[in-house]
């Protein structure tokens, strides 16, 4: 039986965001609605938050331990976590446009790469984009028409990058260049109406495998890199968010969910009580599964 612990049982309202700091051996993590970004310590249990003045939407760590790059609202800047400060880097959206940003993380060569969504999704507007974000702030857009960018990850071994777009219920894939960033051959990877949920963060572990947050489906699916199921974990919460490999040998898989869901008490009870927005630690060890860290941001903080 997989060994699933609550690491931090204090939900947020919506968690997202993992990113494992390999450098101070502690993961940061967000929580988009809360306002607020998290530090939490697995030698000691210890979970900090900093409160930010808008919603954050991901994070990519810098070669300086806690100067972190963020996306948040229509906009990326840099924030540090000691003094809570921020400093604009650039603008990705228009201002008061609704959308906001969303799933990112740094491809092999320390670009940023970002999601945005409208934030009413029940509008279904594929007004959202994603973008590429150099180190000296320059971006492009590798992608228009996007309903809610989810699931970015890559295989450098295989010179991918994956990505969802949550509402078509689709994980793409790109053969993918990171010295040059250069992208082509867009294909569907994984059809998520095989199975329960739908696809919302993912990272890909040392061996090609994507693991892909099932929302609303209660579990983790693990896809092997021809496309197939290999396996699914069941979790005591319905809404996970996003998977991210950490810990000494990285082979422990923290979770982030969302406490806005509507979850049945008896589903609650059944699943052993845990409250949704919880951190989950999931223990693979004893299955040989370890993960990889994210490359830094290429960038400097100021």
């Amino acid at each position: 039986m997989t060994n699933i612990e609550v690491v931090v049982s204090d939900p947020a309202e919506l968690g997202e965001g993992p990113v494992w700091s390999e450098a101070e051996q502690v993961l940061y993590w967000i929580d988009i609605d809360g306002k607020a970004v998290h530090r939490y310590n697995p030698s000691t249990g210890v979970d900090e938050h900093r409160a930010t003045q808008a919603r954050p939407g991901s994070l990519a760590l810098t070669a300086e331990p806690g100067k972190l790059l963020m996306s948040t609202e229509h906009e990326i800047v840099w924030f540090d976590w000691a003094s809570s400060a921020v400093v604009p880097f650039v603008t990705l959206e228009q201002q008061g446009a609704g959308i906001r940003m969303n799933d990112g993380r740094t491809d092999p060569a320390g670009r940023f790469i970002v999601g945005t969504m409208f934030e009413d999704t029940g509008a279904h507007k594929y007004v959202g984009s994603l973008h590429s974000v150099e180190a000296n702030g320059r971006a492009t857009a590798l992608r228009r028409a996007v309903g809610v960018a989810n699931g970015c990850a890559f295989d450098p071994e295989r010179e991918l990058m994956y990505w969802a777009d949550t509402p078509t219920q689709q994980v793409l894939a790109w053969d993918y260049d990171a010295a040059s960033g250069k992208r082509r051959n867009e294909r569907v990877f994984f059809d998520y109406t095989t199975v329960e949920g739908k696809p919302d963060g993912a990272c890909v572990d040392a061996d090609g495998f994507y693991w892909s947050a099932s929302v609303r489906g209660w579990a983790l699916t693990r896809v092997a890199p021809d496309g197939t199921v290999d396996r699914r974990i069941d979790l005591p919460v319905e809404l996970p968010t996003m998977p991210c490999f950490g810990g000494p040998n990285l082979d422990t898989l923290f979770v982030t969910s969302i406490n806005t869901g509507d979850d049945d008490p008896a589903s609650v009870t059944r699943r052993a009580g845990v409250a949704a927005g919880a951190l989950l630690a999931i223990d693979l060890s004893a299955e040989g599964i370890q993960g990889r860290t994210d490359a830094l941001f290429a960038g400097t903080h100021p």
